[in-house]
């Protein structure tokens, strides 16, 4: 059983009559897909659904898998399956025609024109014959087609006009009730004023069994009609229940306000509204299930086992999505656990169990408590449900840290099974935690131990020690994780190239807190440099001078271990009347190797004496990776 909206029925008319079908599954499990709907319905194995835009035909298994698919079948607006559910029937508007299809590989069967440029729109399956409907909002009608009659199978103006008094407005919406082969349900579409005709099909003439002339005092326009299963009743817009006999409609009830329905052949009810579908009961004011989805189109599985929707994508189409276990409600369970507590000490848990569809009495719920001593869970005994779905326990937590308490409803007949849960801050001892070296400078490439000391604790002895070097090139590095030693130690050495922050971290157990501790240790950088063009190394007091003739260049050459951006320091100093002064300071990059070579231009004087060394600043030579660092001096004699 299904309907169509007006809104999903409009055919987009364009493409070619040609038809091709590919039947074999893809190799992946692709999700079937539609751009704009264009009919939807299932048989016991397969949904089918029509896409409008790209004008072809879709095969889905139940799960909604795509099986096989056919195109060219220009606007698809409407689909129908046959009462033993072996054909398949599009309509076609772009071409003006009904294509029927096998539905067990999507092979055309036939196809028959119509001879009509305002249709066919709808179809519906019924009384051995293909109904649909055709025409504009000011004329429309209703046509079908007898696949035994060889010689004319498709007839026009079939609406009866008798008792109607002006017929049909606009391209009637149309729907059956498996329950009740021989019915065709009919609603207008044109004008909004919801006229709406219920139909005797069962000799293949349509004969006049109700009819409503859209005087508005039923409904304000139809988008959505179907004929309530195994009642004189039908919906409109997925709300209003409307009886007929005697040839009248008279309202019957409604269901909270929707946008379009189906209804299984069990006479649930599955309502699309908005961002959410609903199943109802007959007659129910309250949903069985409540599923959060919006839906453009909806279909029942032959035995209501599931329900199947088309639900908006985020490429803009839809994706058919089945809503399984329709006929059980689902409860709301509510845990309300403490949000801190102490170890070794009772607590209290309450909650609440409720459901639309009422739950039988003295149900019990299962409890399960997950913490650190048992991560897998532990059963606690069951708790028993008071009259008004309230419900409490009390336990006494052995471990700390999060505990999570955990109930179940098992589900009965006509519930779903439910769970919830609620978590406690159990309170832990502090342990001590400590790791050496913080603040001590070494020397660059130094091979520096590490040893981090734990205090008491329960069960767990493991300490992990981190290494992260200065600098966003460096990860923070796992350099060492074990149990510490009779004496609470865990040592791991790192090699001191940069600055580094070494961190010790104590995971926690069952009755003491994590622990983490952090400390920072700095390394020099590696620094020296070379002299080159002097003519000879020879000591002037106690100190060893390279000498150079009085217009030569000296050659200085500083090796550095290397970092991006990185510059080194040239500082020169000149010795007179016994004391050293600055003669300047100049930053110079280091290329990728590490060097940077200045020549220092000669004075030309003879007996000059000067020095020269290259220094890491801090921050100022670039980056802050390493710490400052001196190179030795390199002292320069010129002589004549």
């Amino acid at each position: 059983m299904r309907s169509t909206s007006a809104a999903t029925a409009l055919a987009v008319l364009f493409g070619s009559a040609a038809l091709s079908v590919v039947a074999a599954a893809p190799a992946s499990a692709a999700t079937a897909v539609v751009k704009a709907p264009g009919g939807m319905v299932a048989n016991g194995q397969r949904v089918f659904l029509g896409d409008r835009q790209a004008g072809t035909v879709l095969a889905a298994n139940h799960s909604g898998t795509v099986l096989a698919s056919v195109s060219g079948v220009s606007g698809v607006s409407d689909l129908a399956l046959s009462d033993d559910g072996a054909t398949l029937y599009a309509a076609a508007p772009g071409t003006h025609e009904i294509v029927a299809l096998d539905a067990a590989t999507l092979d055309v069967k036939a196809r028959y024109p119509v001879a009509t440029d305002t249709g066919p729109v709808h179809v519906a399956y019924a009384g051995g014959k293909v109904w649909f409907s055709y025409g504009d909002q000011w004329d429309g009608d209703l046509g079908s087609v007898d696949p035994a009659n060889v010689d004319a199978p498709v007839a026009l103006a079939q609406f009866p006009k008798e008792g109607t008094s002006v017929g049909m407005w606009g391209q009637a919406l149309l729907d059956t009730d498996p329950l009740r082969p021989g019915l065709l349900a009919a609603g207008e579409t044109g004008l909004s004023t919801g006229s709406m005709a219920v139909l005797d099909v069962s000799d293949g003439t349509a004969k006049l069994t109700a009819w409503h002339n859209g005087d508005y005092s039923l409904n304000h326009g139809i988008g959505d009609i179907d004929l309530v299963a195994g009642n004189d009743q039908v919906l409109v817009n997925g709300t209003d229940r409307d009886a007929y006999a005697d040839g009248r409609f008279t309202k019957a009830g409604a269901y909270p306000a929707g946008h379009r329905a189906d209804i299984g052949r069990s006479g649930l009810v599955a309502q699309s509204t908005g961002s959410k579908v609903a199943v109802y009961r007959p007659n129910a004011t309250q949903p069985v299930r409540t599923y959060s989805t919006a839906a453009a189109d909806l279909a029942w599985a032959p035995d209501s086992s599931r329900i199947f929707a088309l639900v908006p994508n985020s490429t803009g189409g839809y994706s058919l999505k089945a809503l399984t276990s329709p006929n059980l409600n689902v409860p709301t369970l509510k845990v309300n656990a403490p949000s801190t507590a102490t170890r070794n000490k009772k607590l209290t848990v309450t909650g609440k169990i409720s459901a639309t569809v009422p739950l039988p009495e003295g149900i019990q719920l299962s409890v399960t408590r997950t913490d650190l001593d048992s991560p897998n869970g532990k059963a606690l005994p069951a708790v028993k449900v008071k009259a008004d779905g309230t419900y409490s326990f009390t336990n006494t937590p052995p471990a700390g840290g999060k505990v999570k308490y955990t109930v179940k409803y098992a589900g009965d007949a006509t519930h779903a099974p439910v769970s919830a849960s609620d978590t406690v801050e159990v309170s832990r001892a502090a342990t001590k935690l400590s790791l050496n070296n913080n603040g001590k400078l070494y020397g660059y490439g130094a091979d520096v131990k590490f040893t981090a000391h734990l205090g008491t604790t329960y069960k767990n002895r493991t300490v992990e020690i981190w290494a992260n070097p200065y600098g966003s090139d460096k990860p923070n590095k796992l350099i060492k994780t074990g149990k510490v030693n009779s004496s609470g130690n865990l040592s791991a050495v790192v090699d001191m190239k940069r600055d580094t922050t070494v961190t010790a971290v104590f995971k926690g157990d069952a009755r003491y807190k994590p622990k983490t501790v952090k400390v920072t240790a700095y390394a020099k950088a590696k620094v020296s440099t070379t002299v080159a063009k002097h003519y000879k190394k020879a000591k002037i007091g106690s100190t060893t001078y390279y000498w150079f003739h009085k217009n030569t260049d000296p050659l200085l050459t500083t090796t550095m271990n290397y970092y991006a951006g990185r510059q080194q320091r040239f500082d020169l100093q000149v010795y007179h009347q016994g004391k050293w002064y600055d003669a300047g300071s100049e930053y110079f990059s280091l290329g990728t190797n590490g060097k940077s070579a200045v020549t220092l231009e000669a004075p030309g004087q003879a007996g000059i004496k000067a020095r020269m060394r290259s220094a890491y600043i801090n921050g100022s030579s670039g980056d802050n990776v390493n710490s400052t660092t001196y190179g030795t001096w390199k002292y320069l004699y010129f002589s004549n």
